[in-house]
């Protein structure tokens, strides 16, 4: 061989060594821009650089002070219009660093999966009281949720049960539920707590526990209710399209947030009538909780409303028990609401006080936030008033097992398990699952689908026939009560608020029928040899037949190729 030959030319690299992952979008949040509006595509945007504003830092230690004895971790901003300007002051001076990006870049592998750094410092930018609520925060979840749990967001609190664990009893035990926290979570007392009734009532009250379960006052409910957020499955839409990316309002959900659980307590509507029921046209009863919140610079108590049409039918309850225990801190002790069939957004917890309006409130959580939204709406042109406020849940339906992408070893019916709920009032009639991508399909025996409850889910689980080898697609839809159902698609859920992913549930699967007995003879071989059969990916190292066998097809089948 000369030696004054290079063995291999010299390569001028002009392309970034991760240029191949910007252009088969890997890399999503490192894109620029591209605007084809203007001469000089380079990605800035006209305008957009200059001197930064520069800003006094304000401080206000004494700001943020527990309201009253016995209800640690409670700031009351509603009733105090000067002290909620001040916080916006204060939050408006500083500056803190963007939401974290898990749509465009990768997910962090991690449990925490998302700290929630901005809304810490946020909490610790108002200081006093507010300060130190994440750290007591997350030592309560510790205490209280169970150590399988997959937190989603560190703070505030978002976290499900792995999907194992999450339809293996019908009612769901009070450390496995799902939690969609907004903000801290306070510590009442509850010979400290009482619930202030104002606003448009005829008689304003305020009642304390032992008023509320005063049987001769109010009569004891108790109720099998389903909660679901209105994130549940939101990961799908996420690998489809990013959307809205805050870390908090679009937490990556899969398909553990929703739960079941038996509330006890009394209707809200009792309550109501208690105080001598409305007046002057109120249609609408704002729920407020005491954890803090925080929304474009402004402090406020978390707050949503529901119709009186919806009190008036028992539909929202006032509840302090939770699967026979008292409700847990984390779950809104010790008072919260429980409205059947809505998004799990207008169950406050840490309840302290109700409002009867005339219109639905302005609070953001109602008003700028669970919006669905047309899919040609997005961050280019979004209003508030172009989105629907989310109340009722659809119909909806998830497969627990097996999971996507896994390799199932079967006998010709694959065994596949998870739920199905509908909101408003509605019951899952039927579920149907699908091995080959929803074109036939196969119902639910009755007998497989725990029992039918007005406002919960039904767990199921099938064995499903599956005669076909390698890559397939099981898919899942529910139909309810009234012949609802979901679209085959998940395209046809993705809005940009990434809510409401109401689609049949798919999973891939692939498929190895061991009643083939090929298929027999090749994992016998596999554990004959001590090799595994998973990763697929991996290439296997052993011969698949001997030569004789090799030769003898082709003497059977005639050669690969022919001359005439």
């Amino acid at each position: 061989m000369q030696t004054d030959i290079p063995l291999r030319e010299a390569m001028q690299n002009f392309q970034p060594s991760d240029e191949w992952k910007l252009e088969q979008g890997l890399a999503g949040v490192e894109l620029h821009l591209l605007d084809q509006t203007i001469n000089d595509v380079n990605g800035d945007i006209p305008g957009s650089k200059g001197d930064a504003v520069p800003v006094t830092r304000k401080i206000d230690y004494k700001l943020a002070a527990d309201e009253l004895p016995g209800w640690e971790g409670y700031v009351e901003w509603e009733d105090y219009p000067d002290k909620k300007r001040r916080a916006h002051e204060i939050l408006a001076s500083q500056e803190f660093p963007p939401p974290p990006e898990f749509q465009l870049a990768a997910i962090p592998g991690t449990n925490p999966v998302l700290e929630g750094i901005r809304w810490k410092l946020w909490h610790r930018a108002i200081g006093g009281r507010l300060a130190v609520v994440p750290e007591e925060s997350w030592a309560i979840v510790l205490k209280e949720k169970s150590p399988d749990m997959l937190h989603l967001l560190q703070f505030p609190y978002n976290g499900e049960p792995p999907k194992r664990l999450v339809t293996v009893q019908p009612i769901t035990p009070n450390p496995l539920h799902f939690v969609r926290n907004h903000g801290g979570i306070p510590s009442i007392d509850q010979s400290a707590w009482f619930l202030r009734l104002d606003g448009l009532v005829k008689e304003p009250k305020r009642l304390t526990l032992t008023d509320l379960q005063d049987e001769s006052r109010f009569p004891r409910m108790e109720r099998l209710v389903t909660v679901q957020c209105s994130g549940t499955r939101r990961i799908e839409q996420i690998t489809l399209y990013a959307g809205e990316g805050d870390e908090m309002i679009n937490a990556p959900w899969a398909e553990g947030a929703i739960g079941t659980a038996r509330y006890v307590g009394i209707s809200l509507k009792k309550v109501i009538k208690y105080c001598g029921g409305l007046v002057d046209n109120a249609k609408h009863l704002e729920l407020v909780g005491a954890d803090t919140y925080f929304k474009m610079n402004e402090v406020m108590n978390y707050a949503i409303s529901v119709p009186y049409s919806k009190v008036k039918a028992n539909e929202v309850m006032l509840v302090w028990e939770m699967n026979g225990e008292p409700l847990p801190k984390i779950h809104g002790a010790p008072v919260r609401a429980v409205v059947m069939g809505y998004i799990g957004a207008r169950s406050v917890k840490w309840l302290y006080r109700v409002t009867a309006i005339s219109e639905p409130t302005r609070a953001p959580v109602q008003s700028r936030e669970y919006l669905y939204f047309n899919q040609q709406v997005g961050k280019h042109n979004q209003r508030w008033v172009d989105g629907i406020q989310i109340q009722e849940m659809p119909v909806s339906s998830a497969i627990m097992s097996p999971w996507n992408k896994q390799v199932v070893i079967h006998a010709g019916k694959i065994e596949v398990k998870g739920w199905a709920y509908s909101g408003g009032g509605r019951w899952p009639e039927r579920v149907e699952v699908s091995a080959d991508g929803g074109f036939s399909w196969y119902a639910v025996p009755v007998e497989n689908l725990s029992p039918k409850h007005k406002f919960a889910w039904r767990t199921w689980h099938m064995w499903l026939p599956c005669d076909v080898e390698g890559w397939i697609e099981i898919v899942v839809r529910c139909w309810d009560n009234s012949l609802n159902t979901q679209p085959i698609e998940i395209r046809n859920a993705w809005n940009w608020g990434l809510h409401v992913t109401s689609s049949a549930h798919r999973i891939r699967v692939y498929s190895v029928n061991k009643a083939k007995e090929r298929t027999r003879a090749r994992l016998w071989e596999f554990e004959k040899r001590g090799i595994s059969f998973v990763p697929i990916t991996r290439p296997t190292e052993f011969p698949f037949m001997t030569w004789e066998e090799y030769e003898e097809h082709f003497k059977q089948s005639g050669p690969r190729d022919v001359d005439e």
